[in-house]
């Protein structure tokens, strides 16, 4: 029969074609959605919560930064705090474990370096005070905001010499604990800080679920909610404790206490360090960590260029500084924030929108 009616092969070879070519393109109506979505969200964009179809779904996520959004447990270690022979500042002291073997259950616990007295240096979560010794600079409140720390929590008459190391304190020791998951890159166990009272009854190596109520109790809290502190995040924050701490530091913001009466952040000359030292504008710590590096390098030589190109250029050194960020569900650079004019250095992103790339 289709010897006879040749033109019949062509004819039902077409429809087959045509037939393939339909079920092909409803088959893949879903994934190029998908992929567009995806794309939009990996190149820094995040739709409105009105268009974006993931918003109302809670398991999706419109940013990398929001994917940690479970409570986890944290590991309570005891012990005391110590500050005779150290140099502790705004949001950082040294921590004496009662059963050192606990930090060896801390996420990347091989970056930390226990000293001779059996003490630890921590990272205080979810803040960071203006600095007191960046090598030989120092920022504006940052001695204020040291000694409001050691005395909340119970250092009194704390004697310092010239280059900020305590030579006296009483009492000598602290009681207390720290609430932590994982040691960050440079060793330090990062922690949510409690004095005795605190700690409440939960024994020494258990896991604890925080809370906002427990959360109100640390020293973190008590830093930001008095404006001796900036709002600092990184992307090993669970969800939960980095929108407790925002509200916190919105409400010092609000009230203009501390650093939020004096912050230039968003807008400082720079030429030289003591515009932004102890005399100069207070800028957010860690834009001030990367100046202060940025005008050494001047200073010897080393690069010949603004800010933001000196950022960029860190990126194929050993230690990369442009670091990378999430502003309002927006991943990018350091330096993208960044605009210069002239001697004034301008910075786009909101402290309190922007959540840090962990390294």
């Amino acid at each position: 029969m289709f010897l006879r009616t040749p033109w019949l092969v062509p004819l039902l070879l077409a429809i087959i074609a045509a037939l393939t070519f339909v079920i092909l393109q409803r088959n893949s109506a879903s994934p190029t959605s998908n992929s567009s979505q995806t794309s939009s969200t990996s190149s820094g964009y995040t739709a409105s919560p009105a268009s974006n179809p993931a918003s109302s779904n809670p398991a999706s996520s419109t940013t990398v930064s929001n994917r940690r959004q479970t409570n986890e447990d944290f590991l309570l270690i005891r012990g005391a705090f110590v500050v005779i022979g150290k140099s502790p500042d705004g949001d950082s002291v040294r921590f004496v474990p009662d059963n050192a073997d606990l930090l060896k259950e801390l996420k990347n616990s091989y970056r930390i370096r226990v000293s001779r007295d059996g003490s630890v240096q921590l990272r205080f979560e979810a803040i960071d005070a203006p600095e007191l010794h960046f090598g030989s600079s120092e920022q504006p409140l940052g001695v204020e905001a040291r000694d409001v720390l050691l005395k909340l929590m119970g250092f009194t008459r704390v004697a310092f010499t010239p280059n900020q190391t305590a030579t006296a304190a009483t009492p000598e020791r602290v009681r207390g604990a720290i609430l932590s998951q994982a040691a960050e890159g440079n060793g330090r166990p990062i922690s949510y800080v409690l004095l005795e009272g605190g700690a409440g009854s939960q024994t020494d190596g258990s896991r604890v679920k925080l809370d906002n109520a427990l959360l109100r109790k640390t020293m973190n809290d008590a830093m930001l909610r008095n404006g001796l502190a900036y709002y600092t995040v990184y992307s090993s924050t669970p969800l939960a404790q980095r929108e407790y701490f925002k509200a916190v530091a919105l409400e010092a913001r609000n009230k203009k206490l501390g650093v939020w009466a004096v912050d230039k952040t968003a807008a400082f000359t720079l030429e030289t360090q003591s515009d932004v030292d102890v005399s100069g504008q207070l800028i957010l710590p860690k834009l001030f960590r990367r100046a202060t590096s940025y005008l050494q390098d001047v200073a010897k030589g080393k690069f010949s260029g603004n800010l933001k190109a000196w950022l960029i250029a860190s990126r194929d050194t050993k230690v990369p500084e442009d670091d990378l960020v999430d502003v309002a569900g927006v991943r990018q650079n350091l330096s993208d924030l960044i605009t210069i004019s002239g001697k004034t250095v301008r910075f786009a992103g909101d402290p309190l929108e922007m959540v840090f790339v962990e390294k």
